[in-house]
């Protein structure tokens, strides 16, 4: 298991674990990010990576994809 971070652009990956605070892991649910969901990172630049959750795309900071275990 390691962070979203180290996903290869394009990777079809499977969410393992979500951390953090309960806020944290609520907004990250609230934005399709659940443990067992398959997401794919479309690319990774600057302090934000843009992820492709449920047939959407969604932005979040590198802190937030460092909360996110696959």
């Amino acid at each position: 298991m390691v962070p979203l971070t180290f996903a290869e652009t394009g990777e079809k990956i499977i969410i393992k674990k979500i951390g953090g605070s309960p806020d944290v892991k609520k907004h990250l649910e609230d934005m399709g990010f659940v443990v067992g969901t398959e997401i794919s990172v479309i690319t990774a630049n600057g302090g934000n990576v843009i992820i492709n959750v449920k047939n959407t795309r969604v932005a979040i900071s590198k802190e937030m994809a460092l909360k996110i275990m696959v």
